[in-house]
C-alpha cells in the first residue's frame, strides 16, 4: 500500500496534532508538486514545513532555487490554503471569514509576507539579500470569484493570491522566477540565524522610530484587530473590546507594544497599563519620557481608578492575568476606596480596551483575569469581544514542545503527566548543584549572553543590612545567595527590583516570581524550591515549605489549598518559561532532582523540517 505523504513527513520527524496539517500534507502538497512538474520545475527543491528560527511557526514551503537570468539564489515562501470560499470580515482588508476553517483569519498574503520578512531580519543571507526572497499565497480550491474580496488586498513581491483559476499564471510566475539548483537549498539550510530581540530591546527600539519587526500569523492577527476595533468604535460611537490569549513566549507583550508605539505615532490617547511594578518601571525607563509623560504612558491598572470615561482611544492591559478585584490596596487614601470591581475600570476608561493575558500565569490569590471574568463583564455592559488566539512560541528557542514539557512536569496540563525530555530545539540541563548552576550562567554571561537564577519563595526574606547590602538568605547546603533587592532604593551593589531582570547586576541575586514574571533573558537557572516534592512520579505541592506571605494568607483573607497548589505550579511555570536559549535546573528535594534528572538525561531524538524534491524522494 502507497504510503500517504504525512506519513512519510512524520518518519522524518515532522509532527501535528492537527488535522488540518495532515490533510494539507496529503492534499496541497502534491498538487503543488504536480504543478512545478508541469513547470520543468520538478527538480527544484521543496523545503517542507520551513520552520521560521527560534520560532514555532512554520512556512508551508520553501522553494529553493536560482534566478533564470542571473543564478542568483531564489527563494519563495508558499502558503497553501485549501478554502474554497472566503470573504474579508470586520470592515478589514487583512481579516478573512472562510467556510473551510471558522473564526477570523489573518489574510493569506499578510500570512506569507510576514514569514517573508521574518526570514529577511533573522536568516543571514537572506537578511544581506532581501530582494532572494518571495511569497505566495495559493488557494488551489478557490476560484477568483469565490474569493474575489480577498483579491482587494494589493499585492506585491512579498505576497502575491493565486487560485485555481490562475494556475497557468502561477506556471509563469514561477519559470520567471525559478530553476533548479541543489545548492540554494543547501546554501539556505546552512546559514546562520541572527539572535532574535528581546522583549526589553524591541520595546526600546519600536518606541523611538518603527522597526521593521515582523509580526506573524495571529500575532498580526490581534494587532490588526485593535485597528479595526478603533475604527469600528469610531463609526458606531461606542465601544469595543479586544481579547488576546496565549502561553509564555506567544508575542503577547510584542504585539501590545507594537500596537501601543503605532498609536502614538498617529496620535491616539492610549496607555499601557499593567499590575507589574518591576516590568512598569522598566519600560517607563526604556521609553525615553520622563515625569508625568512616562507615568501616564506605562502605568498600574489601579491608577486608572476613577478616571473619566472613555478619557482613551485605546487602553493596553498587558499580563492581564494580574487583574485584582478592586483598585482599593494598602496605600489607597480612606476617602478614594471603594468596591467597584477593577475590570470595571479598566474596560470603562478607553473605547477600546485590549486585554492580553495567559491564565496559567496568575500567581497570587487576588488576581482575578480571566478569559471568562472579561467575557462575563462586557458581555454585561453590551460591549462586543474579538477574541484572538496566540498559538506560537517565540521564546525558549521556539520550542512548542517544551512549553507542552513544561506544562505536563507542573502539573498543569489536564490529564497529563510529565514524560522524558526529547527535544533538541531548546537545552535543558540538570545541575547537581546549585553552584555548578551558578558556575554555568556565569559561563554564558561571559560569553556574551544574559542570564539570571530564579528560585519558588521557600526561603526567609531578610531587610537589607544598615550598610545596603544584602542577607545570603537563599541557602542550599554550603551555597547561600541574596533574594533580589526588595523596593526600588538604590544602596549597595544590587540594582532595585524593578530593574533586576535586566540590570547586569541581578545576576548576584536570586530573583522571584514577582520579577521575573514579564521579562526574559537568554539562559534561566530555576531553583525548584522544597515546596515541591514528589509522589507516584507527579510533582506534588507541599504548602508548608512556601514562604509566601500571600500564600500563606498572611496578608489577604485565607488562602485554600487547591488554590495555593494551583498558583504554586502556576509560579514554576512562568520561572520556567522566561529563557530564550536554555534553561538550567536544580531541585532542593532529592527525589525531584533525581526524578527530573531521568526526565532530561533520557534518549534525545531531533524534529524539524522535511526536504523534498517535487518527486516526493527525502
Amino acid at each position: 500500500m502507497q504510503k500517504l505523504l504525512s506519513d512519510i513527513l512524520i518518519d522524518h520527524g515532522l509532527r501535528t496534532s492537527r488535522r488540518a496539517e495532515h490533510r494539507s500534507w496529503d492534499v496541497s502538497l502534491p498538487l503543488l508538486a504536480r504543478l512545478l512538474e508541469e513547470a520543468d520545475l520538478g527538480k527544484v527543491d521543496m523545503l517542507i514545513e520551513y520552520p521560521m528560527p527560534a520560532s514555532s511557526r512554520r512556512a508551508d514551503v520553501v522553494l529553493a532555487g536560482v534566478d533564470p537570468q542571473t543564478g542568483a539564489d531564489v527563494y519563495v515562501v508558499v502558503e497553501l490554503k485549501q478554502w474554497s470560499q472566503a470573504a474579508l470580515g470586520w470592515g478589514s482588508d487583512q481579516i478573512v471569514w472562510s467556510i473551510n476553517s471558522p473564526g477570523d483569519k489573518l489574510h493569506p498574503i499578510d500570512q506569507v509576507r510576514g514569514y517573508c520578512k521574518y526570514l529577511q531580519n533573522y536568516v543571514s543571507i537572506l537578511h544581506d539579500n532581501p530582494d532572494a526572497v518571495h511569497g505566495i499565497a495559493y488557494l488551489h480550491n478557490a476560484t477568483r470569484e469565490s474569493v474575489s474580496e480577498l483579491f482587494e488586498r494589493t499585492p506585491d513581491r512579498l505576497g502575491r493570491l493565486f487560485t485555481d483559476d490562475d494556475r497557468e499564471q502561477l506556471i509563469s510566475y514561477l519559470r520567471d522566477r525559478l530553476a533548479p539548483d541543489p545548492g540554494a537549498a543547501d546554501r539556505l539550510l546552512a546559514s546562520s540565524v541572527d539572535r532574535r530581540s528581546s522583549f526589553l530591546d524591541f520595546s526600546a527600539a519600536e518606541l523611538r522610530e518603527q522597526t521593521d519587526y515582523a509580526l506573524l500569523d495571529n500575532q498580526q492577527l490581534a494587532y490588526e484587530a485593535v485597528w479595526n476595533r478603533i475604527e469600528r468604535s469610531r463609526r458606531a460611537n461606542g465601544k469595543c473590546v479586544v481579547l488576546v490569549t496565549g502561553g509564555p513566549g506567544s508575542g503577547k507583550s510584542i504585539v501590545a507594544m507594537a500596537a501601543l508605539a503605532e498609536l502614538r505615532r498617529r496620535g491616539h490617547s492610549a496607555a499601557y497599563a499593567t499590575g507589574s511594578a518591576a516590568l512598569t518601571k522598566t519600560l517607563r525607563r526604556l521609553s525615553g519620557l520622563r515625569g508625568a509623560p512616562a507615568n501616564q504612558l506605562f502605568t498600574y491598572y489601579r491608577n486608572l481608578s476613577g478616571q473619566p470615561q472613555n478619557s482613551l482611544d485605546v487602553l493596553i492591559c498587558d499580563e492581564a492575568h494580574r487583574i485584582r478585584r478592586t483598585s482599593t490596596f494598602q496605600y489607597t487614601p480612606r476617602e478614594q476606596r471603594n468596591r467597584r470591581p477593577q475590570i470595571d475600570e479598566l474596560m470603562a476608561v478607553a473605547r477600546v480596551p485590549v486585554f492580553f493575558l495567559d491564565e496559567n500565569q496568575v500567581v497570587r490569590p487576588d488576581e482575578v483575569g480571566t478569559v471568562d471574568l472579561i467575557r462575563d463583564h462586557a458581555a454585561r455592559a453590551g460591549f462586543p469581544v474579538f477574541h484572538v488566539r496566540l498559538d506560537g512560541q517565540f521564546r525558549c528557542g521556539g520550542s512548542a514542545a517544551y512549553d507542552e514539557w513544561v506544562l505536563n512536569l507542573v502539573g498543569l496540563r489536564p490529564g497529563g503527566y510529565p514524560y522524558p525530555w526529547k527535544g533538541k530545539d531548546f537545552s535543558i540541563t540538570v545541575a547537581s548543584s546549585p553552584h555548578q548552576m551558578e558556575s554555568m550562567l556565569a559561563d554564558r554571561i561571559a560569553a556574551g549572553d544574559t542570564a539570571r537564577m530564579a528560585a519558588g519563595i521557600c526561603w526567609p526574606w531578610s531587610k537589607p543590612r544598615k550598610d545596603g547590602s544584602l542577607v545570603a538568605d537563599v541557602t542550599i547546603d554550603d551555597w547561600a545567595r541574596p533574594w533580589n533587592r526588595s523596593g526600588d532604593k538604590i544602596t549597595g551593589e544590587s540594582p532595585p527590583s524593578s530593574l533586576w531582570a535586566s540590570d547586569p547586576r541581578g545576576f548576584g541575586q536570586i530573583g522571584c516570581i514577582y520579577t521575573a514574571q514579564g521579562f526574559e533573558y537568554d539562559w534561566g537557572g530555576v531553583i525548584l524550591g522544597p515546596d515541591i516534592g514528589l509522589k507516584d512520579d507527579y510533582l506534588v505541592v507541599v504548602r508548608e515549605n512556601n514562604k509566601d506571605g500571600d500564600l500563606a494568607g498572611k496578608t489577604n483573607s485565607p488562602v485554600f489549598d487547591d488554590d495555593v497548589d494551583r498558583l504554586i505550579r502556576n509560579t514554576y511555570r512562568v520561572l520556567l518559561t522566561r529563557a530564550m536559549r536554555g534553561v538550567v535546573i536544580h531541585a532542593v528535594d532529592p527525589a525531584v532532582q533525581e526524578f527530573i534528572e531521568g526526565l532530561v538525561n533520557g534518549s534525545n531524538s531531533t524534529g524539524g523540517g522535511a526536504r523534498f524534491s517535487s518527486t516526493g524522494s527525502a
